[in-house]
């Protein structure tokens, strides 16, 4: 089963008895990345050519990459498998003379996609799954736009909390729309909750690796590789009402005003509404972003519930994320087992939003939807949630000039396969979504009181003045940074109430 461990969760010296979702061994988001193999020796698998790990390419190599890549379908084994015939990873054994050579940046062999397979954390309830693509022609590389030959457009993904009743009813069509396209269609609502399943449960293995999964969670490619399935995601939507500007809304649950749910998704026989979800979590409750499961609900008071999510949204943005790996999360290359080195924000509050959204046993038998990996893009609010994580992610290398994204080649070449607004398969790659604004949408600006809220030895938020600790002063970040999220609410249009 695709799930993770947090043991490498990052510390601190800070004490707090703020809770850590390090606890929270029993969710399958969070069990152990040994499992991620298990259903390896009973799945067949058109077998590629094997790529030794012994040597690595030279940096020249790893730049020389093929524009264009062939993908056949075929049917095998009673699923849908992407048999590269001759196909896209060809390249792989070739450009350094054999079979002996790889280029270090990990990717996933889409030419061959297996049986994925989730349980409830445990190893009870275990379920296999078919969570391939559909595929057809070629694969292109993703372009940003040139600033120089075309202007830059910018659009803003607003604040769910914020969002009127034109916007709401725009989201629904565009949804609608998407629910409506037949499975088959890569477009279609249940393929794009299928690529959440298919990368993170075991569908891919490493190009040229069949005993070696390809996973994109507890690593550096958790951001990038979830900032280009929503970017995709969205394309598609505006794509079906018409509307290339459109943005998803982002869940602000850093800010008190955005931790209940936002109410448009419990709106019943909606294209938002799951009802998969925990009863006891749905409006106006407020969130606990410490949550670690239904035994455990701590039910404070609403000023105490607040401050204490306050308290680690800090923390997990600031005190737990001092380097590029305590945020960002560890290294993930070819050859390298399933990753187990989550930054700060992916282990908490990311997976305790999950869990908390999702409806625990006996409720369901794996914690769906939200709380498995195979099934949590089958609530329209994933996509809503995962809008504010890749928010963080832009918010943090604002609150210090040392935070800042890998230089690693390996980070910066690695790619990630989606289809576009047009059926087209896009290959993508990290260097390409570093920024938002070059990929052509921003956040509604939002104030983060969080930053006032500094843990204290006895785990409550600390509510400070203007300044936010050391190296977080709120002077200094206007020094240090180019787009400042704290302070250039003015520069951004209005969403309209």
């Amino acid at each position: 089963m695709a799930s993770l461990s947090t043991t490498t969760t990052p510390t601190t010296t800070t004490t707090t008895t703020t809770k850590s979702l390090s606890s929270t061994s029993h969710n399958p988001l969070w069990s152990k990345p040994s499992q991620l193999s298990a259903f390896r020796s009973n799945q067949t698998r058109h077998i590629a050519p094997k790529i030794s790990c012994k040597v690595a390419k030279s940096d020249d190599q790893q730049s020389q990459t093929p524009k264009t890549t062939n993908v056949e379908t075929s049917k095998f084994d009673r699923r849908n498998m992407l048999i590269g015939l001759g196909g896209l990873y060809g390249a792989a054994t070739t450009l350094s003379g054999g079979s002996a050579a790889i280029a270090k940046p990990t990717a996933p062999d889409v030419t061959e996609c297996g049986l994925s397979e989730a349980d409830d954390g445990h190893g009870n309830n275990p379920i296999t799954l078919d969570c391939c693509p559909s595929g057809f022609g070629q694969a292109v590389d993703f372009k940003l736009p040139n600033p120089y030959s075309e202007p830059r457009k910018v659009n803003i993904r607003p604040a769910a909390h914020l969002v009127n009743n034109d916007y709401i009813q725009k989201y629904w069509k565009a949804l609608a729309l998407m629910k409506a396209l037949p499975d088959s269609d890569p477009r279609s609502f249940k393929q794009q909750a299928d690529v959440h399943c298919a990368y993170c449960n075991g569908g891919y293995h490493q190009v040229g690796l069949p005993d070696l999964d390809y996973q994109i969670h507890a690593s550096w490619l958790f951001f990038p590789f979830h900032r280009a399935y929503l970017y995709f995601y969205e394309k598609i939507l505006g794509k079906l009402i018409d509307d290339p500007t459109f943005k998803i809304p982002y869940w602000n649950w850093d800010h008190p005003d955005g931790m209940v749910m936002p109410e448009f998704f419990n709106i019943p026989n909606s294209p938002f509404f799951d009802p998969i979800r925990d009863q006891k979590h749905l409006p106006p409750t407020v969130m606990d972003l410490s949550y670690d499961g239904p035994t455990k609900e701590h039910n404070l008071p609403y000023n105490d519930q607040i401050a204490q999510n306050l308290t680690i949204m800090h923390r997990q943005m600031i005190t737990n994320a001092k380097t590029r790996v305590m945020f960002l999360g560890g290294p993930f290359r070819s050859c390298d087992d399933p990753p187990s080195e989550p930054g700060s924000l992916e282990v908490q509050p990311h997976g305790t939003i999950h869990n908390w959204v999702g409806n625990p046993q006996p409720n369901t038998l794996r914690w769906e939807d939200m709380g498995n990996f195979y099934s949590a893009g089958r609530d329209p609010i994933f996509y809503s949630h995962h809008a504010n994580v890749d928010r963080t992610w832009s918010i943090w290398k604002t609150l210090s000039h040392r935070n800042r994204d890998f230089k690693d080649k390996d980070f910066l070449n690695s790619y990630f396969y989606f289809y576009d607004e047009n059926a087209q398969l896009v290959r993508i790659y990290v260097r390409d979504c570093l920024d938002t604004v070059k990929m052509g949408y921003d956040y509604q600006p939002m104030d983060l009181p969080w930053l006032k809220s500094r843990p204290t030895r006895h785990g409550h938020g600390h509510q400070r003045g203007h300044g936010h600790g050391r190296g977080h002063d709120h002077g200094r970040e206007k020094c240090c940074c180019s787009r400042n999220y704290s302070h250039t609410i003015s520069q951004f249009p209005k969403i309209p109430r």
